[in-house]
């Protein structure tokens, strides 16, 4: 595994506790110190900081494959009007898992978590395409997911930043 690098306003000793954090968020802080050479102590009071200040939250995270949620999607919508009682409303939809307002070929990205593409059609006709603003959508059904929320690693960002690893 490469070394952590640096997100900015972090230094590389908390982007390597959020990594350890990462990959198990159960791990004992006595554990997480020893691999980035801190006490326990330190690492406990970077952790509440960390939490404290919005940048890491730890939760449990599911599979919905395993939930008995078989289709996942992402859906484009073209809209039209102000996008933020449009966005309000999708979130508001249970089988919606993210929105995000976008610059580009669409004005929205939202994820979905369905049962079966009968359930997707459903939330699409029913839930989705009737709501005040949408004007077209395009569906991008998963096949396959190779990443998740769960998998973010620290990234170089800005001018002359460099990868360490």
């Amino acid at each position: 595994m490469t070394s952590p690098r640096s997100a900015p306003g972090l230094d590389a000793t908390s982007t390597a506790i959020i990594d350890q954090l990462r990959q198990d968020g159960r791990r004992p802080y006595a554990a997480i110190g020893k691999a980035v050479g801190l006490s326990e102590a330190a690492v406990r009071q970077r952790v509440q900081r960390l939490v404290e200040s919005g940048v890491v939250q730890v939760v449990a995270v599911t599979d919905p494959a395993r939930l008995g949620f078989a289709r996942q999607a992402m859906i484009g919508i073209k809209a039209e009007g102000d996008l933020e009682p449009l966005g309000d409303a999708l979130a508001r939809t249970p089988e919606v898992d993210d929105v995000v307002v976008t610059a580009g070929a669409f004005d929205l990205l939202v994820t979905v978590v369905c049962v079966d593409d009968e359930h997707l059609l459903e939330v699409l006709n029913q839930r989705i395409r009737t709501l005040p603003g949408v004007r077209t959508t395009e569906t991008f059904v998963h096949l396959k997911q190779r990443t998740g929320l769960h998998d973010w690693r620290s990234r170089p960002t800005g001018p002359g930043a460099v990868s360490d690893g």
